[in-house]
């Protein structure tokens, strides 16, 4: 049966759907990547935030301190954000006809997220999720009902699917919705546009579209989980070595920042071999870890070895998160779709990864600033990421030859 939410008046819309901007910076914008539409797939979600001082304990009642309804959704979340940036999304999914579902369509189209591809049903519910954000410890629970009902490939036909790829640059899969997911992966992968996939866990599926994938951005836990190896960087070269048409994987590690395994196409026995484990305590060791702005160490290009699994030709690199005042630290709720939003630009824009990952850690440190996914996401001309967007710009980075 579906479960029906209960209908909120319009008026309670009206805030979270109508996006306020940032301060915006009073010099000329950086111009925009040529290639800036991106198609993303995905779950979509009505997010009901409530900020507690403390998590509540069993039968306990609590008042919160704030609250806030947005929209929410790994993906619509991502594009939002790559919207703000200046890029062009479009995103297949599904809501129901009610009053949550056409919020969260109104509040995509504000940002500039093409939803001509969403599908609307004109029964069930749409997806919600209740969201509790605990002021003590800076973290978020969520509790997700499901929409109902789901959707189903036959539901995106043919000539649809091919005019959402049409000038796609990039496609952007948050793991959700396999069956057309992976219908969308396949298409893409023949028109050869590159898809970037979100592995925030194992999930039914998602193996089929990590084998189309192009690029990977990963949790802290999937890494080990999926490929049960006993440490992050071994996990990342067995994620290469098992997925051949990645060129690179990125995990995020919330305050501690994340850490990149490239590929290099310049294989050969005569590069420096490095155990992959040594060569990212040597990083860590070697990073500027007392600058409150972003900023990335990498290796030069070598022979990685993993002990158990094999050796990739690449080079890893190793990024820094923002270092947030405690007193502006409001919710992380979104921090990691706000990277993918920034990442799925610095790609539009042929950013190299030294620029990327301090570029996506700005954009993720912004959104923890607000309560919800969406209220502190950063637009493109916001003087925070000047620096990061303006060409030929340089942002402090060291290369570390070896251990």
């Amino acid at each position: 049966m579906p479960l029906i939410l209960p209908s909120f008046p319009t008026s309670s819309f009206k805030s979270p759907f109508s996006p306020a901007r940032a301060t915006m910076s009073s010099s000329t914008p950086p111009p925009l990547p040529e290639s800036r539409v991106v198609l993303g797939c995905g779950a979509l979600s009505l997010d009901f935030l409530a900020t507690v001082d403390s998590f509540p304990k069993p039968d306990d009642k609590i008042r919160s301190t704030s609250s806030k309804v947005q929209g929410g959704g790994n993906v619509g979340n991502a594009l939002t954000c790559a919207a703000r940036l200046g890029l062009n999304p479009r995103l297949i999914s599904k809501v129901a006809d009610d009053a949550q579902g056409r919020g969260i369509l109104e509040e995509l189209e504000a940002d500039g997220v093409d939803t001509s591809f969403i599908i609307v049903s004109k029964e069930g519910n749409t997806p919600f999720t209740y969201v509790i954000v605990d002021k003590e410890t800076k973290t978020r629970t969520c509790i997700n009902t499901p929409g109902y009902p789901p959707l189903v490939p036959d539901e995106v036909s043919e000539t649809s699917l091919l005019s959402a790829l049409d000038g796609a640059g990039i496609v952007y899969l948050d793991g959700r919705l396999h069956e057309t997911a992976s219908n969308v992966a396949r298409e893409a992968n023949l028109k050869g546009i590159p898809i970037l996939v979100d592995a925030e866990r194992k999930r039914e599926g998602l193996d089929d579209l990590l084998n189309l994938a192009t690029s990977v951005v990963c949790s802290a836990r999937f890494p080990q989980a999926w490929t049960e190896a006993s440490s992050v960087p071994t996990a990342l070269v067995s994620i290469l070595l098992r997925l051949p048409t990645v060129n690179f994987v990125i995990v995020t590690l919330g305050e501690d920042g994340c850490v990149m395994l490239e590929r290099s196409s310049f294989e050969g026995s005569n590069k420096e071999e490095a155990d992959v484990e040594e060569l990212l305590e040597s990083l860590k060791r070697n990073i500027a870890s007392s600058t409150p702005s972003p900023t990335c160490i990498s290796s030069s290009v070598m022979n990685l070895r993993a002990n158990g699994f094999g050796t990739i030709c690449g080079r890893l690199l190793v990024g820094t998160a923002e270092k947030i005042p405690p007193a502006e630290l409001v919710d992380t709720t979104g921090a990691g779709d706000a990277f993918i939003g920034a990442i799925l630009y610095a790609l539009c824009a042929d950013m190299p990864p030294e620029k990327m990952l301090p570029f996506a850690a700005q954009v993720a440190g912004a959104a923890c600033r607000a309560l919800g996914a969406r209220t502190g996401l950063p637009y493109r001309t916001d003087p925070r990421l000047a620096s990061y967007l303006l060409v030929g710009s340089e942002i402090p980075r060291v290369s570390l030859a070896s251990n």
